[in-house]
């Protein structure tokens, strides 16, 4: 299976947006720069997941996009599939028809591995990735406390 950046972008971009939506709404030139993503990409994604009402916008002065959900309550599946990203691992798209008109004889271990992969994202929330992201930015911040530590040990003992 290949993940386009279509889907990474949409989940990324989103992941950014439930981060940073206790500041009021976000606009997407902020995400844009925060995340390197291009903004015209940005505002065609997020035409799509405003349509599956998984963000809201705000327009005028002080506007921009803001989660359409608690994010305990959007799964990464929703996000991928909402930007019309398949989660395919089948060399036919699901459709049955790899080997010429007929079935390839892997097909069904193909499409149980997208079935579950796409379980697997379906159960992992936006929430979820929140907490993972504060959890690795406190342990590399206190591992960069333990070098300054141990430098200053070192310093002092030279």
């Amino acid at each position: 299976m290949r993940l386009t950046t279509k889907g990474r972008y949409a989940v990324t971009a989103m992941l950014d947006l439930a981060l940073h939506s206790d500041s009021g709404p976000i606009t997407l030139a902020e995400i844009a720069e925060r995340q390197d993503i291009s903004l015209s990409y940005l505002e065609q994604l997020f035409a799509r997941l405003r349509k599956r009402e998984l963000v809201s916008s705000t327009r005028g002065p002080g506007g921009g996009y803001m989660l359409g959900r608690k994010a305990g309550e959007i799964d990464i599946a929703g996000v991928i599939t909402a930007v019309d990203e398949r989660i395919d691992t089948t060399a036919c798209g699901g459709q049955g028809n790899c080997n010429g008109d007929k079935r390839c004889i892997t097909h069904q271990l193909w499409q149980d591995l997208s079935n579950s992969i796409y379980d697997y994202l379906s159960h992992i929330s936006l929430q979820d990735l929140m907490e993972r992201h504060c959890h690795q930015e406190a342990a590399q911040e206190i591992a960069s406390l333990g070098m300054d530590a141990a430098h200053s040990r070192s310093s002092a003992d030279a």
